[in-house]
């Protein structure tokens, strides 16, 4: 009796685990266009479900790092099968799993909303804590992925042997950096109550931060990995 009561309990994780699967095909598209075209209210709406109990958080969306996860996974996916100046590099051995890679792009990619929310944490005079680092880090995934995901197609774009790609990828680059600017600057004036051109300064100051970082992250895995014994 009990070890069918243990198998009725396994067959209903699966089951469960399946539904959360497939349901991903109809909330990630849905995730990804208010991101798109409401990016301030999806950062209020992280802010907001956080406060609802567990069960009841992002019921009609993907939590944010779920759905940076998956836009990685996607995005790793698209670069794979994009033809690249960079085809025939190798992979550290430990990288060449699809599980590692993505948990070194999750790390790598998820300083982006990391830096942005720390800063908002300390502007806001706030004792930094994982629970009050999370609610920023929550709602910044939201934009940032979309940043990562489209800057992520520009670049490889820009990667096509022979100059292929150069114009759109430089285009859509520049297009998602615009994008992502100004969501941002809009979310630090509403959230910090601060000035357009604070707002600007702080986003151009911290976003360039962020990315020298996730450069020095990405060549210490790089280096760690190309060297581990």
């Amino acid at each position: 009796m009990e070890v069918e009561l243990d198998f009725m309990k396994l067959l209903k994780s699966v089951e469960d685990l399946l539904y959360e699967i497939v349901s991903w095909l109809v909330f990630y598209p849905i995730t990804m266009w208010r991101s798109i075209v409401s990016p301030l209210r999806m950062m209020q709406y992280a802010d907001e479900e956080l406060e609802d109990r567990p069960e009841d958080q992002y019921s009609d969306t993907l939590s944010p790092p779920l759905f940076l996860l998956l836009t990685l996974l996607l995005s790793q996916a698209i670069s794979s099968a994009v033809p690249s100046i960079y085809a025939d590099a190798s992979l550290p051995p430990l990288l060449e799993s699809t599980a590692n890679l993505l948990l070194a792009r999750g790390m790598i990619f998820g300083l982006l909303p990391l830096v942005m929310a720390v800063t908002l944490v300390r502007k806001k005079s706030i004792k930094l804590t994982r629970e009050t680092l999370r609610p920023p880090f929550y709602s910044q995934c939201y934009v940032a992925t979309v940043f990562v995901f489209v800057a992520g197609l520009g670049l490889d774009m820009l990667l096509v042997p022979h100059g292929g790609g150069l114009t759109v990828g430089f285009t859509v680059v520049v297009v998602a950096t615009i994008w992502y600017g100004l969501a941002q600057v809009r979310w630090f004036k509403r959230d910090l109550g601060i000035s357009t051109a604070a707002s600007v300064a702080l986003f151009v100051g911290r976003f360039l931060l962020a990315i020298f970082v996730m450069i020095a992250v990405a060549l210490m895995i790089g280096w760690t990995l190309r060297n581990w014994k």
